[in-house]
């Protein structure tokens, strides 16, 4: 798991303990996760950094100051200029032949100095903000319900508010043009006006007809809107907190 998929998923614990279950082995047993990931995430928002253990290396220490020195000469270059991995590792083979290094460790010892120095680029988050009553998604799910007795598939449509996470949720027997705008009327009764936008993600099961109202379109949150669906099925189809 990438630093960028730990951030999201301490997003999803953050929802699911605020909105959801509430209870931190709730929300461990929810994701599947440890307890202790649970707790983390709700300290901070931002993942530790993973913590390496040192290692040494006999057949590299040797050639480390050869290394370092090409490495603070990058620092004055140009980008295109500097060194790869690559390049170091064969200038040690050709000036050095008497220390034979396998290539994944120059690079490993490459890429940790280079951090170090700066020399790598910084991965870029951009946090999420949304502003209250302005943007809702709109989704949808199919969900097997016991009705009079006898096991039916239900068509779920759900709207969340972008900014505190509050869903709601409707089922209906079947996609049709008066259960898409019946629904609407009621979660925007629901959440006491409209959203000046909506986006509508992921409504591939609405679109099992041609003449369906619901098209699909490309979106994202798909792990947190999967562990949402799940949630409202395996609890009762009613809608959580308003924002």
């Amino acid at each position: 798991m990438n630093r960028r998929q730990k951030v999201e998923l301490f997003e999803q614990i953050r929802r699911e303990y605020e909105f959801g279950v509430g209870t931190i082995a709730g929300v461990a047993r929810q994701l599947g996760v440890h307890r202790r990931l649970v707790r983390q995430a709700l300290e901070s928002a931002w993942p530790p950094e993973r913590r390496r253990p040192a290692r040494s290396c006999l057949r590299l220490a040797p050639v480390q100051p050869f290394i370092d020195a090409m490495l603070e000469q990058d620092r004055q270059a140009p980008r295109k200029q500097r060194h790869t991995a690559h390049r170091i590792y064969a200038r040690l083979c050709a000036g050095q032949p008497q220390s034979p290094l396998s290539e994944r460790r120059v690079r490993q010892y490459v890429r940790a100095r280079k951090a170090e120095l700066g020399l790598l680029g910084a991965e870029v988050f951009i946090p999420q903000s949304y502003d209250w009553g302005v943007e809702g998604q709109v989704d949808g799910y199919e969900a097997a319900v016991d009705l009079a007795g006898e096991r039916q598939v239900a068509q779920v449509f759900v709207v969340r508010s972008m900014a505190g996470g509050a869903a709601f949720h409707r089922a209906y027997p079947r996609a049709t043009q008066q259960a898409f705008l019946d629904a609407h009327q009621h979660a925007f009764h629901y959440f006491g006006g409209v959203f000046r936008r909506l986006r509508y993600d992921h409504l591939a099961s609405f679109c099992g007809q041609e003449d369906s109202p619901w098209p699909p379109t490309a979106g994202n949150d798909a792990l947190y809107r999967l562990s949402l669906a799940l949630a409202v099925r395996s609890h009762v189809l009613h809608a959580g907190p308003r924002p």
